[in-house]
Formats: C-alpha cells, structure tokens, sequence
C-alpha cells in the first residue's frame, strides 16, 4: 500500500509529501512528478518517485495498486481540458481498485468559471465509483502574499472585489488537511468545505501590510474591466486567464469567498494560519 501524490513537485504537492514523511515510512509515500530531477530531494529521503503526466495517459497504466490512497491535486494547466486531465487519473485508480481517492477541488459557493472544471472532476470522481474524498480547498494566502513586489513598489494594492472579504488560509494549512485525510480513517464519502478561520477585507489587507512595512499602503478597488486589463497589459497574462480571474473578483465581492465552516482547522487539529503571519514571512524572503 502506498498513499500516492499527484503533482507533488508544486506548490501544493511539496508541502503535502513533507506532512507525509512526518506520518508514514518514506517508503509508503509514492511522488507522481513530471520532471524527475525536480524530485531528487524526496528520492534520496527513500521516497518513490513515479514519472507520469495528465496529458499522457498511459504513463498512468499500472501506477496505481488496489489499497492505494491517492491525492489527485488538480492540474495548473487552466488552458487546458483539466476535466480530461483528471479523468486519467481517476480512469487508472478505478482499474486498480485504489481504497480512496482525494482532490484538491474548489469552495461548493464558488460560481466563477474557475470552479467549472473542479465541477467536472468532482462528478467524475463520484461517478467512477471509488471511496473519495473532495477537498474543496478554499484560496490561499500566497495568492496574494506570493505578488508583494509592485504592491510594494507603487505603495498600492489593486483587486476588483469591492469590499468582499476572502477566509484564506495559509498553504500549508490546506496541505496539512490533505495528509490528515490520507493517513486518518472515517473520511470516505466526505466533502470538506476548507477555509480559513477568518475573513478579512482587501482595505484591512492593505492595512496589514502598511502595519508591517511601515509604509502607507492603500487599497485601490477597481473595476472588473480595469483589473483584466491591468492583468493583460502590465502583466502580460492571456486574455482568457485573465477573464478568469476577473471572474474570482466578482465572486470575491459577492461574499463567495468568505465562508468560515471551519472545516479546516478541525481536520488539521489546529487554528489556521492567520494572513498576518503569511504576510511577515513573504516580508522575510
């Protein structure tokens, strides 16, 4: 038996594989990667790496075993068919008669177009079968933690949301949930709606961040034209991931970003991080 990680070279994927190392034998931990070099330091920590791509199907053929727990995170790849993507993986551990499948999905409010393919995946999941597991993760931190250098540079922080207020939790959070779900027991059949603990507005982001910085940094709200715009013009986005993101906005300000279940923190047996602290480490690096 092996809990298997889609994915887990990225953002997500690496701080689940460290949360795993902590719980289970290295040895029981399989890494799906595209890129085997990006690998190198799991492989010499003992764990398996298996090199297999969404876009190819049949690098999938025989990954998986019956008794697999497996973390499908989605694919990055939001120009692409990710429904289909995803259907590979989830094609592979059905005729392998895995124990449980679980993916990173959206928030069940979130309406944007975004949450269309997460939609997709889902049904797919549910008609295939198997034991699963939707972690409907909401956004994180490092969306915005991760983008501080013209915030800081211009002294402004621009979004299009109005004065919606985002429950964001920390990355590691949500991987923290993911590793509590493949090692635990009781999670078949569950959907978790995942949030941070607090919801907090982009006025009292920006003034987080002035706090921090000892800068006088505002909030500059926009519209939803304007903010694709600025994402294809001065930062060089394609139009259709832009529009996508200006979809986030409009859900953002309608309050669909905002839920606190508190889910979250009851999976990973603690608060979540707050974005104060997400803040001051980006300040650090």
């Amino acid at each position: 038996m092996s809990v298997i990680v889609t994915g887990a070279t990225g953002s997500l994927g690496r701080f689940v594989v460290e949360g795993l190392l902590e719980k289970v034998p290295a040895d029981q931990i399989t890494a799906v990667v595209r890129n085997e070099e990006k690998a190198a330091d799991f492989a010499a920590r003992g764990v398996t790496i298996a090199i297999a791509d969404y876009n190819i199907p049949s690098t999938f053929d025989g990954l998986f075993s019956a008794g697999d727990k497996v973390l499908l995170i989605s694919s990055s790849e939001v120009d692409k068919d990710r429904v289909s993507q995803h259907k590979v993986v989830i094609d592979a551990a059905k005729a392998a008669g895995v124990a449980l499948i679980a993916y990173t999905s959206a928030p069940g409010s979130l309406t944007a177009a975004l949450a269309d393919d997460h939609r997709g995946t889902e049904a797919a999941i549910l008609e295939s079968g198997l034991p699963y597991v939707l972690l409907r993760n909401g956004w994180y931190h490092e969306n915005y933690t991760e983008q501080l250098a013209p915030v800081l540079q211009y002294n402004a922080f621009t979004q299009a949301a109005g004065e919606g207020r985002v429950a964001s939790a920390a990355r590691a959070d949500y991987a923290a949930a993911a590793v509590a779900v493949l090692t635990g027991e009781g999670h078949e059949n569950t959907t978790y709606e995942l949030s941070g603990d607090t919801a907090w507005s982009f006025a009292e982001y920006a003034a987080e961040l002035s706090r921090q910085t000892g800068k006088e940094i505002g909030y500059n709200a926009v519209s939803v034209e304007d903010f694709t715009s600025m994402l294809t013009g001065h930062a060089g986005l394609p139009e259709a991931l832009a529009a996508i993101l200006g979809g986030v906005e409009v859900s953002i300000a309608k309050g669909e970003l905002a839920g606190t279940s508190g889910d979250l923190s009851r999976l990973i047996g603690r608060p979540t991080t707050p974005i104060a602290d997400s803040i001051a480490a980006a300040l650090k690096d």
